[in-house]
């Protein structure tokens, strides 16, 4: 598998970067390769400490972009059109190809194709609401 670069975001806020080759989402770990870390080294996540695995276009990204929250007609949607509200208040509209309460997590597509995120692994315990929109 090719390393996918990742944004990992605790729980608690504590946020990590780097290049992943093992996440699966019925796994309850993965490893981390960062720059802040030994390359050699890769850190052992623990999927349940998280709130949520951005997977990322880069690392950078564009603070001064504000990213579309609503979907336009003709917009092509991949499953069912959600938005979800995180324990901390963020709000994120996307699309999921499989909700599940009862799973670890799920897999969310942002309703922006120019989004830094490509998609998004939110971590269900972190989750307060999926309405369906």
């Amino acid at each position: 598998m090719e390393p996918i670069k990742v944004v990992v975001r605790y729980a608690d806020g504590k946020l990590l970067k780097g290049m992943t080759q093992d996440f699966f989402p019925n796994k309850d770990r993965f490893h981390l390769r960062s720059d802040t870390t030994n390359p050699e080294e890769p850190v052992e996540i623990p999927v349940r400490e998280l709130k949520a695995i951005f997977f990322v276009k880069d690392f950078i990204g564009n603070q001064a972009y504000t990213e579309r929250k609503e979907y336009n007609n003709g917009d092509k949607v991949q499953g069912r059109k959600v938005e979800v509200v995180f324990v901390d208040g963020e709000r994120l509209v996307g699309s999921t190809l499989g909700y599940d309460p009862n799973r670890l997590g799920f897999f969310l597509f942002p309703v922006d194709p120019e989004s830094n995120n490509i998609r998004i692994f939110a971590v269900t315990a972190a989750v307060k609401s999926v309405r369906y929109i």
